[in-house]
């Protein structure tokens, strides 16, 4: 059976619904895990399951990308897709077992957390069997949605019945990634469909192990600064603590980057290799642009949105002892724009257009930066200086890949993009900051302060016609109730 003409706004949604539910649940999770499991086995948790990363990281061995990109450049042939389909996923199976015995030699090396680290080990069959970036290169992603999006809501049932003081630490860890892998097996239940039996004796698994080392490059280099600091954190401070404040932060920020961004480029970058192969590149240019624009419009909203809130909602989230987090979160909220931008490109840009290559490089250099400033702040500032080092490395990754993006998005075109919005954001803070004041109930103060600000910032936009709202959100509504009347 051929792959389905597949929709972009029905694939945009649903990767949207799903984002969303990826912020839901942890949303919903978080504040009952905090106070059930407590920072230290938070943070035990953030520092075993970091360390797993890495193990998972040499298995996936840049599949993700790669394998979504091939599938996308063939999807309407059955033949060649299922080809790349089995050649792709063997490679996977044996780097994957090549990475399970690494593990299971550092399990043994490793005593204290070693009943945590077998829990882990489902992380690795994990990856084994993602399949997800085959679903993403023929662009059907309610196969991947509703499966993974089933055994989420699982896993949050379990945890709620069956964890319920510290001593479940490592029930909770079995469950966050024993539902995972399991939803990573049910998409095998579907493959059938988009694939047709093929001569395993005819596969060349080898041919793709040069190009999937580029991407596993720049994944290596990534984990330097969003991996590395969570272990380092570990090892250059006493106990597990700032670990577990640093955890949540975190937390929070990539809830915020899955509203922003991680769903529109999922589902974009998938149709631009598409488009890169039909070689349509003003369609290119625009999407991206579009891109650029909303990513502007939520980022910055979001950002300061979580810098006006911070203080009342962090104590009335996670509870007491968790201050610490506010100002962490304060800090680390611009890292949701400057990464919304270059992750943008490296989407729809330097991996649809086969220049994945020259991105590694500048991965690398962000990388090295943020591992010199991390071994330089850590000791000193901890968890602080963890988020200056990931804030000034994401800069600088950023800043390269707008430099050399091809004329595709500029800083001119970033600064008259983002300058309305950016008026509006400040705005919409100075009006929070002066209200807050004046309500003495934190639960009061933090719907009056979401709804004002979303409000506020909105209404400026529109006064100060910005781009995004003119030219494709208003227009867009305005067309559709012309319809209905």
């Amino acid at each position: 059976m051929s792959a389905e003409t597949p929709s972009l706004k029905k694939n945009i949604l649903l990767s949207t619904l799903y984002q969303i539910l990826l912020v839901v649940l942890p949303f919903i999770t978080a504040p009952y895990v905090a106070r059930v499991i407590g920072q230290e086995g938070s943070g035990i948790y953030d520092f075993t399951s970091a360390n797993q990363t890495y193990f998972s990281m040499f298995a996936a061995l840049g599949t993700a990308s790669y394998g979504a990109r091939e599938i996308a450049r063939v999807r309407n042939d059955i033949h060649r897709r299922s080809v790349l389909f089995w050649e792709i996923e063997l490679m996977t199976v044996v780097t994957s077992l090549i990475s399970l015995s690494a593990w299971i030699i550092f399990i043994f090396m490793n005593a204290q957390y070693r009943v945590f680290y077998i829990a882990l080990s489902m992380g690795i069959f994990s990856t084994m069997f993602d399949i997800s970036w085959f679903f993403a290169g023929i662009e059907q992603f309610k196969y991947t949605v509703a499966k993974n999006a089933m055994f989420k809501l699982l896993g949050v049932a379990l945890m709620f019945l069956l964890v319920h003081s510290r001593e479940d630490l490592l029930l909770y860890v079995i469950i966050i990634t024993g539902s995972t892998m399991l939803g990573n097996l049910s998409m095998w239940l579907y493959i059938g469909k988009f694939t047709e039996k093929v001569d395993l004796r005819s596969l060349r698994i080898r041919r793709h192990f040069k190009e999937t080392l580029i991407y596993f490059i720049p994944s290596v280099a990534t984990s330097v600064y969003t991996v590395l600091d969570r272990t380092l954190i570990g090892l250059l401070t006493e106990g597990k603590t700032e670990n577990g404040y640093y955890h949540y932060a975190t937390h929070i920020v990539n809830i915020m980057k899955a509203l922003t961004f991680t769903s529109l480029n999922t589902v974009l970058g998938s149709r631009i290799s598409y488009l890169y192969a039909e070689e349509r590149f003003d369609e290119i240019r625009r999407r991206i642009d579009d891109s650029i624009n909303y990513i502007l419009f939520m980022g910055l909203g979001i950002c300061f949105g979580l810098i006006s809130v911070a203080g009342r909602f962090i104590p009335l989230y996670l509870g007491p002892g968790y201050e610490r987090v506010i100002y962490m979160l304060s800090l680390m909220s611009p890292i949701v724009v400057i990464i919304g931008i270059s992750n943008c490109l490296g989407s729809q840009y330097y991996t649809p257009s086969g220049r994945r290559r020259q991105s590694a490089r500048f991965i690398i250099i962000g990388s090295i930066v943020n591992l010199c400033l991390n071994l330089l702040l850590i000791p000193r500032f901890e968890g602080y200086g963890a988020i200056v080092a990931s804030l000034i490395a994401e800069g600088t990754i950023t800043v390269l890949y707008l430099h050399f993006s091809g004329g595709y998005m500029t800083f001119r075109r970033i600064a008259v993009l983002g300058w309305r919005k950016l008026i509006a954001a400040v705005l919409m803070l100075a009006a929070i900051r002066a209200v807050d004041p004046l309500i003495h109930s934190d639960i009061a103060a933090i719907a009056v302060e979401v709804v004002m600000g979303v409000c506020i910032y909105i209404a400026i936009t529109i006064l100060l016609r910005d781009d995004f709202l003119t030219r494709i959100i208003l227009p867009n509504v305005t067309g559709r109730l012309r319809k209905k009347g």
